[in-house]
């Protein structure tokens, strides 16, 4: 499979790149190689490889939700550098 010039141009365009002519030109080469990689992973034999749905074991499993001890409000409130009241004081974030 051969990538056009025009083809290279549209997704330059939907990157919003502006390319000279030798950047097309090698933006071409590099496309028209990953299309040529694909072609050989098709033809690849697949038969009896299950379906995965990512290639590494997940590492960010959730562990189960336990309650568990937590801090009272005055003692968390002893750690806030500055507070009005049982209120712990934050920067204003929203503008006006």
């Amino acid at each position: 499979m051969s990538i056009t010039r025009e083809q290279v141009l549209r997704v330059a365009e939907l990157a919003r790149l502006a390319l000279d002519e030798s950047e097309l030109t090698a933006m071409g080469c590099s496309l028209n190689a990953i299309l040529d990689y694909m072609e050989v992973l098709g033809r690849a034999d697949t038969t009896g490889t299950p379906a995965m749905t990512h290639v590494l074991p997940p590492w960010d499993a959730m562990r189960d939700d336990e309650p568990g001890v937590t801090l009272e409000p005055e003692e968390w409130l002893e750690s806030v550098p500055c507070r009005t009241g049982p209120f712990p004081m934050v920067p204003r974030f929203v503008e006006e």
